[in-house]
């Protein structure tokens, strides 16, 4: 949860594109990130994978207008709106952006090679049909961040309780790269977004380290298979809220503009 979800940077960039707020090479090195390469397969009037760049131009001229993501879970499909095959895709993925505007949806296929610290990271997105529908389960800017607020108070106290302390160096070390990262000033979204968008992202974020931490410490405190059951019914709805708040912050590009 910590990291950022690849659908997540491609529908903010593609948002930023899309508004004329970076250019579609700035964008697509966004999108791109620390992988080496992304391409578009299934692209209409394309017989084979072909760069963002392209990719992202021809899908505006066939009607994309905007980018919203999905996070799907088993029996959660965040942000999905059919038909079945594109939604069996992205849960085996567990994301893909869903365009507005066109019915199409890309869905990302991760491939990795070469030894620790130095993995090549290639990365082809299905162009696939969708449905133009609402998408399912996503909340309002404001619904999330009441959520994410209830649920990282009610698992801090769930997490003492069952004295499972995110602590150790591992820990330490997770915190310390998220607060440097913080300090750096990196862009949480892209531009165009609003600014409560940015901070519900900022939380989620913040949450799924918690989450992550509790998860990663060993038993922690839970020596009996009931403590570590315990513990699991206490992260994940704070794991869903979480999800559900990511999405409803890179949606929210969308959301504004059905709106106005």
């Amino acid at each position: 949860m910590l990291s950022e979800p690849r659908s997540g940077r491609l529908a903010a960039w593609g948002n930023a594109l899309l508004a004329g707020e970076v250019s579609p090479d700035d964008a697509a090195l966004a999108i791109v990130g620390e992988d080496a390469v992304h391409r578009v397969a299934g692209l209409p009037g394309e017989a084979g994978p072909v760069g963002l760049t392209l990719a992202l131009g021809r899908l505006r001229r066939l009607g994309v207008t905007g980018w919203r993501v999905a996070l799907p879970a088993p029996g959660h499909p965040l942000g999905l709106s059919g038909p079945p095959d594109f939604n069996a895709r992205a849960l085996e993925a567990e994301e893909a952006v869903v365009g507005y505007g066109a019915p199409y949806g890309l869905v990302p296929e991760v491939s990795e090679a070469g030894p620790r610290g130095d993995v090549h990271v290639e990365v082809v997105w299905h162009c696939l049909a969708v449905r133009e529908a609402p998408p399912a389960d996503v909340p309002s800017l404001g619904e999330a961040e009441r959520e994410l607020a209830e649920a990282l108070r009610d698992a801090t106290a769930a997490l003492t309780r069952l004295d499972v302390a995110a602590s150790g160096p591992a820990a330490e070390a997770a915190r310390d790269a998220y607060r440097a990262r913080a300090e750096a000033g990196r862009e949480v979204l892209a531009p165009g977004y609003p600014p409560r968008a940015v901070r519900v992202l900022e939380l989620a974020q913040r949450v799924g380290l918690m989450v992550g931490l509790a998860y990663g410490n060993g038993h922690g405190g839970a020596v009996s298979a009931s403590e570590m059951a315990a513990r699991g019914a206490a992260l994940a709805p704070v794991e869903r809220v979480a999800r559900r708040a990511q999405v409803a912050a890179y949606n929210a590009w969308v959301e504004e503009r059905e709106r106005g």
